[in-house]
């Protein structure tokens, strides 16, 4: 992995402090033109734009205190510790879950080197999520997210001379190594990650946002979950992805991403309600292809899930009205539709969509603009 060298914490530093704590509040996201596959150290095989939620989020309060290998000043020339031998305990909800505690110590691991003075530290994670862990909806980009901007907070009040154009682009970074789709989760409202030639200063280590102005009718942009399925998936994405490697669609899949969000770009730019409707949906079918046609294949999409789209196609050819639909990687579906339209389309969802839900469970969001601290 290429790292950046901006990225690698070198500011001399006093006294450690005994402890402290940071909390962070960041969104989910959902991507318009999909990320699926990936190659190195949490890098895309192909690039990505999402509209950064609201609602959806995850609130991260990170506890430190010293350990007893922690030095009296300075920073120390260490040996990265291993994943087993960080301490670290993570509550969510209050719950303590040793189950999550393998894939943080990983991804703290994974960053040890770029923030030094986290070995330093014995932690504790305690974790909130405003919707299912685990459903197709991105919890896992909503709390990597959390997490590294908690990290980055520990950073800056080391080095506190740090901008905020250098913090956020770290805290995407170190998001990324976590979970990919997490390097789009720190801003807002519209991310893209991932190299492209139509976008300046987009590159594979990390989100950036949008880098055009974007048409009033995207502005306020609502998505409304409809929760099919609210169980774990049966397949995680962390597996999906890996089965890309010898996927036989695969090549193709990763030119057609990219063409599609040259395609988005100038959509999001012209406001062509029409034209972003055929590329969302597209991406979204496309993004379950590639499961359905994976080895061995499988389906994370439920039958409710096939009528949803059905009525959402009906709905808009008897209306014209502007709305569509996208997947995660997962059974629920995100219905997208414009501020302007909300009330007749909230009156559909309500009176054709929710009986497909699980208990008739929902999540009314809309396009967000980033992470916020909260202590």
């Amino acid at each position: 992995m290429s790292v950046a060298l901006d990225f690698i914490f070198k500011a001399p530093m006093a006294t450690l402090p005994e402890k402290g704590s940071f909390t962070w509040k960041a969104p989910s996201n959902i991507a318009l033109v999909k990320y699926w596959g990936k190659h190195g150290m949490q890098l895309p095989k192909n690039p990505s734009i999402s509209f950064t939620l609201d609602a959806c989020h995850t609130i991260t309060t990170l506890e430190f205190k010293k350990n007893k290998k922690a030095p009296e000043v300075g920073i120390r020339d260490m040996q990265v510790p291993t994943d087993k031998e960080f301490k670290i305990d993570i509550f969510l909800d209050g719950v303590k879950k040793p189950e999550f505690r393998k894939k943080v110590a990983i991804f703290i691991t994974r960053i040890a080197k770029l923030v030094s003075f986290i070995s330093d530290y014995d932690l504790v994670i305690k974790t909130h999520n405003s919707f299912p862990h685990s459903s197709g909806i991105a919890s896992s980009a909503s709390g990597m997210a959390a997490l590294s901007l908690c990290i980055m907070s520990m950073e800056k009040a080391l080095n506190p001379t740090m901008t905020d154009e250098l913090f956020y682009k770290k805290a995407s970074f170190l998001a990324r190594l976590g979970s990919g789709s997490a390097s789009r989760s720190i801003e807002g409202p519209v991310v893209v990650w991932g190299k492209h030639q139509d976008m300046k200063g987009s590159n594979d280590l990390y989100g950036i946002p949008f880098p055009f102005a974007i048409h009033k009718n995207f502005k306020n942009f609502h998505d409304t979950i409809l929760l099919v399925d609210k169980g774990e998936k049966q397949v995680s994405s962390t597996i999906g992805h890996n089965l890309m490697v010898n996927h036989p669609f695969a090549k193709e899949r990763f030119n057609q991403a990219s063409k599609n969000l040259s395609l988005l770009s100038e959509t999001l730019q012209n406001g062509g309600l029409d034209a972003f409707i055929n590329i969302v949906e597209s991406e979204a079918l496309t993004l379950h292809a590639m499961m359905l046609t994976s080895h061995p294949y499988f389906i994370l999409m439920k039958p409710n899930t096939l009528s949803i789209i059905n009525k959402i196609w009906e709905f808009r050819a008897q209306t014209n009205a502007p709305i569509c639909f996208t997947l995660d990687a997962g059974a629920n579906v995100h219905v997208l539709y414009p501020e302007k339209e909300k009330t007749r389309i909230n009156q559909f969802i309500m009176n054709e969509l929710l009986p497909f839900c699980q208990k008739n469970h929902y999540i009314c969001d809309r396009v967000g603009f980033g992470a916020k601290q909260i202590l």
